[in-house]
């Protein structure tokens, strides 16, 4: 079973998933352009989702994983299905809040929700790192989130269209999002590195697999309703073309990558660190939204002011974060 095992592969592990929970919403974006409502991209997503898990599973996770799925304890088991139900029902909120508030609002205001209730509840189920480097960085970044959000209500509001609904569901998303990854993270066996199995604990591909299944059997639910919403259907899904299901599928895939490193790498930094480094994607989602996707072009002198103020929030916050880890 491959395992991280330096504090420095471990921060390398965290900038991946910085760089991927950052960027897989560049390919809802794409997929919009072409008028694809997001119900239907979902489907593919949570297919990638679903699909890296499994594959992670049966390869670098060997044999000790699979035969994990039979020898663990049924309450962790329920547990690691129930957090990818937690986070699917959060993501597409948050898919939701992208649409109304665009990428440089809505990943700020979501995600550093999430990060506030994921690295402290974290931190309190396993207190690994250093507390005051790590919440000095997390305030950074909330503090950095509020910028975000007081620049993008600068935009003319032909720009800002449909702002306040983004805004609130990007803080419900951020709400659940922030239990799903602390509720993952106590499945797995602190001792991952050498033998889960007697613990009744899971190792991290099994617990990554079992998330993946529980986000996919939920979003039956889940994104039916959302589907109903949207005015769109099953057979509107499948008269899709290669390319807009391929973009949700590498959607998926990209974020499960990122989820997948950031597991790997709370075996030596701790789950608190690795998940509050990790989302540093919130910064990698505003430099999208500002640079590429030119989201604040209509925006008025002296917005650059809390623009610059929110990178360096972010720039300093994780700094600090990943000073924790040592």
């Amino acid at each position: 079973m491959f395992v991280v095992t330096s504090a420095g592969m471990a921060i390398v592990f965290c900038v991946i998933t910085m760089l991927g929970w950052g960027s897989w919403a560049n390919t809802q974006k794409l997929a919009g352009r072409d008028k694809w409502p997001f119900p239907l991209y979902y489907w593919d997503y949570a297919l990638g989702i679903f699909a890296l898990g499994l594959v992670s599973m049966l390869t670098l996770g060997g044999i000790g994983s699979v035969q994990n799925l039979k020898q663990a304890a049924p309450n962790a088991l329920s547990k690691a299905f129930l957090s990818g139900a937690i986070f699917n029902a959060s993501n597409i909120l948050l898919v939701v809040a992208i649409d109304g508030a665009g990428m440089a609002v809505a990943f700020p205001v979501g995600v550093g929700l999430a990060l506030v209730i994921g690295t402290l509840a974290s931190y309190i189920e396993t207190p690994k790192g250093n507390p005051t480097l790590l919440f000095a960085g997390v305030a950074l970044v909330v503090c950095a989130m509020i910028f975000s959000a007081l620049a993008y209500r600068r935009l003319p509001r032909t720009q800002g269209a449909g702002w306040a609904r983004g805004v609130a569901f990007a803080i419900i998303a951020g709400l659940l999002m922030g239990f799903f990854y602390p509720q993952l993270a106590a499945t797995i066996s602190p001792a991952f590195q050498s033998n889960p199995i007697e613990l009744g604990l899971l190792t991290p591909y099994t617990a990554l697999f079992l998330f993946g299944a529980g986000l996919l059997v939920s979003n039956l639910l889940v994104n039916t309703l959302f589907m109903r919403a949207a005015s769109v259907t099953f057979a509107d899904y499948f008269r899709g073309t290669l390319r807009l299901h391929s973009l949700g599928f590498a959607g998926g895939l990209i974020w499960m990558v990122a989820l997948t490193t950031n597991i790997l790498a709370s075996g030596v930094a701790g789950p608190a660190v690795s998940y509050a480094l990790g989302q540093g994607a919130t910064l990698v989602a505003a430099v999208w939204g500002v640079f590429i996707w030119k989201e604040f072009q209509m925006a008025p002198k002296g917005t650059g002011k809390l623009i610059a103020a929110m990178f360096a929030g972010y720039g300093c916050g994780l700094i600090l974060i990943g000073m924790a880890t040592f």
